[in-house]
């Protein structure tokens, strides 16, 4: 008697969420989505967030403020770091991820991920030398010691670019490195890299809020994030639309949030980032002290 003929193994299909606070919820409005790749073939379903699950995602990145901020520098870079280890440790993943939704072939999506695990030991390096650069000692007239400190912003809201991981991380990485916290509106295109990418924060020591994650439509979450008076910042980079764009700077003016514009059409976020990220989401506060005392 011959042996049966083995059935065919069902996939274990994964349930994308968003990241909110440290936890993978499901939208508070039940949407999904159909994610895509590159050919148009179906990858999964994720959340379609709402105005309640950004409201929610700002209630976690300002109840984390405080602790993220006041760690020490030093302390941060190694957080970051880490995240570049588990970056290392599931690069295959991100690989296929990356491959599905760009198009690209096996070595053009590998090294996107390489250049995305540097970016994030590039930043991590920075933790405790920005204020070195962006701090000094100020020569005043008179028995005094003057010096200037920046300090993170707060709370800032992120329109990720289309770029699904290197973008992504381009655009997150000097936002946290400095001690604020963030949400983060995915690519609607591409959001697995991104989601996987929470993954990786969740078990790489940042702590629950610092980030949070939100799928789907930007055009519906991000005027919500713009007005929103606890956000204190605006950083545009994934917005394409110029009537958007403005529309959103205007929203942002009620509480006088910084606002960073999108960059040009084609920009290659493989490029040297320099400082302008990070320094974006600082500001500076000066401190006076009288000498002998």
């Amino acid at each position: 008697m011959s042996d049966p003929a083995p059935s065919e193994r069902l996939a274990v299909r994964k349930t994308y969420k968003l990241y909110v606070g440290g936890a993978f919820p499901r939208s508070e409005s039940g949407r999904t989505y159909e994610v895509t790749g590159h050919d148009g073939a179906f990858l999964a379903n994720a959340a379609l967030a709402s105005r309640k699950d950004a409201r929610d995602a700002v209630v976690a990145a300002r109840k984390a403020f405080p602790g993220w901020s006041s760690a020490t520098a030093y302390n941060r870079g190694q957080v970051l770091y880490r995240v570049a280890e588990v970056l290392e440790g599931r690069r295959d993943q991100f690989a296929a991820d990356v491959a599905a939704a760009e198009g690209v072939g096996p070595a053009d999506a590998a090294g996107i991920v390489d250049a995305a695990i540097d970016r994030w030991v590039w930043y991590a390096g920075w933790s405790d030398k920005v204020h070195q650069v962006r701090g000094s000692s100020n020569p005043v007239a008179g028995p005094y010691f003057d010096f200037s400190v920046p300090e993170p912003t707060g709370v800032v809201a992120v329109v990720a670019p289309a770029s699904p991981l290197l973008g992504l991380v381009s655009v997150l990485a000097p936002v946290i490195v400095t001690g604020n916290t963030c949400v983060v509106v995915a690519d609607r295109r591409a959001p697995l890299p991104a989601v996987t990418l929470a993954e990786v924060l969740a078990t790489s020591d940042v702590p629950g809020g610092v980030v949070n994650l939100l799928t789907g439509d930007a055009t519906e979450v991000a005027p919500w994030l713009a007005s929103h008076m606890d956000v204190n910042a605006l950083d545009l980079a994934g917005v394409v639309d110029a009537d958007l764009a403005a529309d959103l700077e205007r929203s942002a003016a009620e509480n006088l949030k910084r606002v960073v514009r999108p960059p040009d059409a084609g920009h290659d976020w493989a490029a040297d980032p320099g400082l302008a990220r990070m320094t974006a989401f600082l500001e500076t506060k000066t401190v006076w002290h009288p000498v002998g005392v």
